[in-house]
């Protein structure tokens, strides 16, 4: 047994559990969040981690699909949809990376290049999904349409982009399909929205998971650490999130989101100023933080202010979200 309680394990579980709470909080995907926090701990090769990210989501999205599921939220046929396009290619997608090299290093760095490319769509995805609210607000809102006539074929397409992105890098499943449901069918419910997307999840994550188990095998030593740490994580996240002020984390979480994926496209062997020029290389990510620290509040205030809002205070980023996802026709 004391082969498993080390400084690693230990490690693991905390980043787990902070990566819990963030998600339980906001809801946003961990494998955005939890995929890059292991790659930057060292804590194993980034198949080993991509895999064990994905059999920890398949088991804790598992109990909040069976929630929603109970309760009635969600849109079963819509879900249907999805996972038609997405399960065969979340399988493929990790055969398709292990056919590019046999080559170990170049394999690490072909992972971390699509991690890094898959972690900065998802921060614009979530940059739209506020804009595309915000507008809404604006307009009034939508009507509610919890049963929206199904449009298979773009559906379809979501889902097996959905997959690949999930099945090669286990980012994707609570970002860019959320905001393609957002785009696609905006008078669903916010409740409606988040139950069709974890029913369609898990057999997602499962199947990305199995492809990349049948490859690439399991590291106990990475999942069980990662699930103890990131299941109470997440219901202590969710049982604090109406306390917790939501605008700024997810300010953050873009933040952390851009930074991680520009820091993996210098890892995987894009240097822009040359080989040996780490320090470099790091100022640039920082200067990329600060940067957005600094200009989006301002960015965001001007685009705020453009759409007849004022440009700081209330509605908030978080309460923006809400009155766009309710579906109800408010006065802004």
């Amino acid at each position: 047994m004391s082969e498993w309680i080390t400084l690693t394990a230990l490690s693991i579980a905390v980043a787990g559990f902070l990566v819990g709470i963030v998600v339980g909080l906001t809801g946003m995907g961990g494998g955005a969040l939890m995929t890059p926090a292991l790659i930057f701990l060292g804590v194993g090769h980034t198949s080993a981690i991509v895999t064990a990210d994905l059999t920890a989501a398949a088991i804790y999205k598992t109990g909040g699909a069976i929630t929603h599921a109970r309760e009635g939220s969600p849109n079963l046929r819509l879900a249907g949809w999805l996972i038609a396009g997405s399960v065969p290619m979340a399988f493929i997608g990790p055969y398709l990376v292990n056919a590019f090299t046999d080559d170990p290093k170049q394999l690490e760095q072909t992972l971390k290049l699509c991690i890094g490319i898959a972690l900065l769509f998802a921060a614009s995805t979530y940059a739209l999904r506020l804009y595309i609210n915000l507008r809404r607000v604006r307009n009034g809102g939508v009507l509610p349409d919890d049963n929206p006539r199904i449009r298979p074929l773009p559906t379809f397409l979501v889902g097996m982009l959905g997959g690949l992105l999930v099945g090669v890098t286990s980012v994707g499943s609570g970002s860019v399909i959320m905001i393609a449901l957002l785009m696609l069918y905006p008078g669903l419910s916010a409740v409606r929205l988040v139950g069709t997307d974890l029913v369609q999840a898990v057999p997602l994550v499962l199947s990305a998971a199995l492809a990349n188990i049948a490859i690439h095998g399991l590291d106990w030593g990475l999942l069980i650490p990662l699930v103890i740490g990131s299941v109470p994580g997440t219901l202590i996240g969710a049982r604090i999130a109406p306390r917790v002020p939501q605008s700024f984390i997810r300010r953050g979480i873009v933040i952390v989101l851009t930074m991680s994926g520009i820091a993996l496209l210098f890892k995987s062997g894009l240097h822009p100023f040359g080989e040996g020029h780490e320090t470099l290389e790091a100022l640039l990510v920082a200067g990329v933080g600060l940067a957005m620290v600094v200009l989006v509040p301002f960015i965001w205030g001007l685009i705020r202010k453009r759409n007849g809002l004022p440009m700081f205070g209330a509605p908030t980023v978080a309460e923006i979200e809400n009155l766009g996802a309710k579906g109800r026709r408010t006065s802004a």
